[in-house]
């Protein structure tokens, strides 16, 4: 029995592996290729990559050709370096180094040794190629752009470096990847699909046509056109109204979640990193550590929201119900509370409600419903996390998830901050210990997405949704459940309507009673951030943060903005006309208030920023 059961395994696993030969052998021949590589050379067809589109079909992003010297150094044979160099307009020593880098990275597959030559050069060159044996020019595509603007939005593509290769098997030395921006996080529907051409050699290594006239190759696929939610010209604007100053203004559509501006300043024209440029040009902006343009403010930069905060300290105040929008406050210059503290505040109307709270600014009133929010449960830990659970549901503490290639959470502090921060239960704290979080400084922190994304919640009145840049794919609307779903607050819709008045009355009677704009309107906040930094272990104030939000017009909004200028002084000065400006470009397509155009233009802080330090948005508040 044994004996018959061994023989009958001997059987089958002879027939399954004559199963197995015969369907490698004549079925399947995607092998036979592999078997024969030293006999064939592999050769790439790239795609030509996505075009890219703002929401009003306007062309941003096309491409142009460029061709890349490559190298096979198995195959390369003694040559005239003197000449060949000359052509390529590098030295010898540059010649000897990326052909040994080559060696390195494997003798059998292609490197690039000089990448992107112009057209001229290429011509030139392809008629002496004959001359030198292993090497070959590679066609590919180059980004050329129709805008000079949008840099921090389109991003721009690169070599792929080793670590890349290592981790993707789709890319080979001398392939670009979308580095930043939407070349970047969209990189795999824009690069389309290789195709690929085998050639056969003989055995003098000469090529004698395609291997089996062509059968295994594959024609390339061009990258998906996109169409991003950016408006062109309003981004165009935008950035023109940032000139000599250095901040972000962020505006969406409230209904949609769609991103209408990403402005960041300073910022760069895209078409500095194309081609052979782009090395240089890359290093001179990457060690601007000063003004640090390659840094997008808009989603990166984490200041103190300040007086904009007050409308979410308003509404968190209405929903625990800790005050009602009729009941006033007294303000006497200011607030006292604890043990000489004291919250200044400025020349207004006394006592005041909710609403004329809102347009006059009151530091003392947000700072009393503040107090009676976090004091109205047991313990400050648990009124502290019942009011970081509000803030949060409006994105604000954390990144917001948007399909941008970078951003940041900002800080929305909890009691378990507060804990470690007064070595709690050792020392005990209470909810005067975190007042300034009433008014936007503290230790609350928010990008100026965040803060646009929280100014559309409520001009939505609740809702939002999230931030996004990808409008269409190859002109089909997108259908990513994480920006079409409407994304609630924790207040109750009833709350907002004081609030949008209160913002209303800030253009109206308020802080920027004169920056309106005739038959447009506008809700909106002024801000003015503190800005510390330390100067020889000294704490220093330097000069404040201009902050503005708005949305317009006041009822079914089409836009909704935040603006933040560094040491713009107060909110109104340079933020509050650069949001106007922006709603009504936006709105109408041309500009009425031609006296605040005429003032942001010809204002330059390049002098407020030559003063020791205070160019250096990132130690604000330490």
């Amino acid at each position: 029995m044994r004996k018959s059961l061994l023989f009958i395994l001997i059987i089958v696993t002879g027939l399954v592996l004559l199963a197995r030969l015969y369907y490698l052998q004549i079925v399947d021949t995607s092998l036979v290729i592999h078997s024969e590589n030293n006999a064939i050379k592999k050769q790439y067809d790239y795609p030509q990559r996505g075009f890219i589109f703002d929401r009003n079909g306007e062309l941003l992003v096309s491409n142009q050709p460029s061709y890349d010297v490559m190298v096979i150094p198995q195959e390369v044979k003694p040559f005239d370096t003197t000449e060949f160099i000359s052509i390529l307009n590098i030295t010898e020593e540059q010649l000897v180094e990326r052909l040994d880098r080559a060696k390195i990275f494997s003798p059998r597959l292609p490197s690039v040794v000089v990448p992107q030559l112009t057209k001229d050069e290429y011509a030139y060159l392809q008629e002496k190629m004959r001359k030198y044996e292993g090497f070959y020019i590679q066609k590919r595509s180059l980004r050329e752009y129709h805008t000079s603007h949008g840099a921090n939005v389109l991003g721009y593509i690169a070599e792929v470096n080793q670590k890349i290769i290592n981790e993707n098997p789709y890319y080979i030395s001398g392939d670009l990847i979308g580095r930043a921006g939407v070349e970047s996080y969209y990189e795999e529907l824009l690069r389309g699909v290789k195709g690929v051409k085998y050639i056969q050699k003989d055995r003098f290594n000469k090529d004698i046509g395609p291997y089996k006239d062509g059968i295994y190759d594959t024609l390339p696929e061009k990258g998906k056109d996109l169409t991003i939610t950016i408006d062109g010209e309003l981004q165009a604007y935008g950035e023109k109204l940032m000139e000599n100053k250095r901040g972000g203004i962020v505006a969406l559509e409230p209904a949609t979640g769609e991103i209408l501006a990403l402005v960041t300043a300073p910022s760069y024209d895209p078409a500095d990193l194309v081609g052979r440029k782009r090395s240089p040009n890359f290093t001179r902006l990457y060690y601007d550590t000063i003004a640090r343009p390659l840094y997008d403010r808009g989603l990166l930069a984490e200041y103190p929201p300040a007086s904009p905060f007050k409308v979410i300290t308003g509404l968190i105040a209405l929903q625990e119900g800790v005050t009602t929008p009729t009941e006033r406050f007294s303000c006497r210059m200011g607030y006292s509370y604890g043990r000489r503290g004291f919250m200044r505040c400025h020349v207004h109307p006394s006592p005041l409600g909710l609403v004329p709270g809102i347009s006059y600014s009151c530091n003392s009133y947000f700072a009393q419903v503040y107090r009676r929010t976090i004091e109205k449960y047991p313990t400050p830990q648990q009124g502290m996390d019942a009011w970081n659970k509000h803030v949060a549901s409006f994105g604000l503490g954390d990144y917001l998830g948007s399909d941008l290639s970078t951003g940041r959470p900002g800080k929305i502090p909890d009691s378990e901050y507060y804990n470690q921060i007064y070595q709690y239960p050792t020392y005990k704290w209470y909810a005067t210990a975190t007042l300034s979080n009433s008014i936007g400084q503290g230790e609350v922190l928010t990008t100026p997405i965040q803060l646009a994304n929280m100014t559309a919640a409520i001009a939505n009145r609740g809702w939002f949704y999230t931030p996004h840049i990808l409008k269409e794919v190859e002109g089909n609307p997108i259908k990513n459940p994480e920006f079409t779903q409407k994304k609630h607050t924790t207040i109750d819709p009833k709350h907002f309507e004081p609030i949008v008045e209160g913002m209303h009355d800030v253009y109206k009677s308020g802080t920027a009673r004169f920056l309106q704009i005739p038959g447009i309107e506008i809700a909106g906040k002024t801000g003015t951030a503190e800005n510390f930094t330390r100067i020889d272990g000294k704490r220093v104030q330097l000069t404040d943060h201009s902050l503005f939000i708005a949305f317009a017009p006041v009822d079914n909004p089409k836009i909704a903005i935040a603006v933040f200028v560094e040491n713009g002084y107060w909110g109104s000065r340079y933020g509050g006309r650069i949001a106007g400006l922006m709603i009504e470009k936006y709105l109408r397509g041309e500009i009425t208030r031609t006296d605040m155009e005429d003032w942001i233009l010809s204002h330059s802080l390049e002098e407020e920023y030559a003063k020791p330090l205070s160019g250096e948005p990132f130690k604000i508040n330490q």
